[in-house]
């Protein structure tokens, strides 16, 4: 008050034009972040079925988001608000539930899992810019994890300038591999078979029967959005052949780290990683991790003039991916 009267005894009009202008621009921000922000109704549905995991055709007993393992990836800016809802239909046979690492929401009401023939619904805003693991919490989580009940939410930054702007983006979440989905004690004790990039064994090694690549122009800027889903191994992110550029520690522009040989991401966790390829070539992205890695973590990123212009890779189950469609699932024009 003291403030005002003191400005409005030495001209009154401006003291009330000073206000009036504050006023103005205030609800002229508000309206400004208001009309940038958007509201997403995301809808997933627990599936229980058989996918096939490598280039021979082998099936595994999965659960998924959709269908797919991993699960869709949800993008949305900052600031974003989520309506979420999870349908558990009734001919699946067990209890299911969503846990978004992007939401800052309770967990008891709404991470609960739901019996077969329930949903669940929820809302979120995306507050923090990064990328971020979603995944099925109903218990044993770690096997319903290990069949596949995870994926990738990603939340650009509102301001895109805070960042270089990416020419490619690949997304790549890496998993461990259970011969048995139902030995649960293996999964406690550690005794992986395989390791998968998307739900696959060797699935972007183009040496291997059925595997693809990751293209690339040299001279463009790759952004790979990396998550490991675990249940349990750490990951040791490294490109052979070259130096990462910038690291994003969950994804975050603010957490920049820059020439770095290799990273780790522990399990529930994330992180984005750029690099800028020179030369043609090829270029296999790894989990140093080499028991890891030399049992299907390795994903060949090949560089070369006639690279194809690709969109954010989707998510797709190994027998949609061909040699017309690459690894996106997505055909060229």
């Amino acid at each position: 008050m003291h403030t005002y009267k003191g400005i409005d005894h030495r001209d009154g009009r401006t003291g009330k034009a000073i206000m009036f202008i504050g006023v103005t621009l205030t609800m002229l921000a508000g309206l400004t972040l208001s009309a940038q922000a958007k509201t997403h109704d995301i809808k997933m549905t627990a599936v229980e079925t058989d996918i096939v995991i490598d280039g021979g055709g082998e099936k595994y007993a999965a659960w998924t988001f959709n269908g797919q393992f991993p699960g869709p990836v949800v993008r949305v800016t900052e600031g974003d608000t989520i309506n979420f809802t999870l349908t558990n239909p009734a001919t699946n046979k067990n209890p299911h539930a969503m846990d978004f690492h992007a939401a800052e929401i309770d967990f008891l009401k709404n991470y609960r899992a739901v019996n077969a023939g329930e949903s669940i619904s929820f809302t979120f805003i995306a507050k923090k810019p990064g990328l971020f693991f979603y995944h099925c919490g109903a218990p044993p989580m770690i096997q319903h994890v290990a069949r596949g009940m995870f994926g990738a939410i990603i939340v650009d930054p509102k301001n895109a300038k805070v960042w270089p702007k990416a020419d490619r983006e690949y997304v790549l979440v890496q998993s461990e591999y259970y011969k048995n989905p139902n030995d649960v004690q293996a999964m406690f004790d550690r005794k992986y078979d395989g390791m998968m990039f998307n739900g696959g064994i060797f699935k972007y090694h183009p040496f291997v029967t059925g595997g693809g690549k990751l293209d690339a122009k040299p001279g463009e800027r790759v952004r790979i959005y990396f998550v490991n889903a675990g249940p349990n191994e750490f990951s040791s992110f490294h490109p052979i052949g070259e130096i990462w550029d910038n690291v994003y520690e969950s994804g975050n522009p603010a957490n920049n780290l820059k020439g770095v040989q290799t990273y780790v991401v522990g399990p529930g966790s994330a992180a984005t990683f750029d690099v800028v390829v020179e030369s043609a070539g090829a270029y296999p992205l790894v989990t140093h991790s080499l028991t890891g890695a030399l049992r299907g973590a390795i994903a060949v990123l090949l560089a070369g003039p006639d690279a194809k212009s690709a969109p954010l890779m989707p998510m797709v189950p190994w027998e949609l991916a061909t040699p017309q469609t690459g690894i996106s699932g997505v055909k060229e024009p």
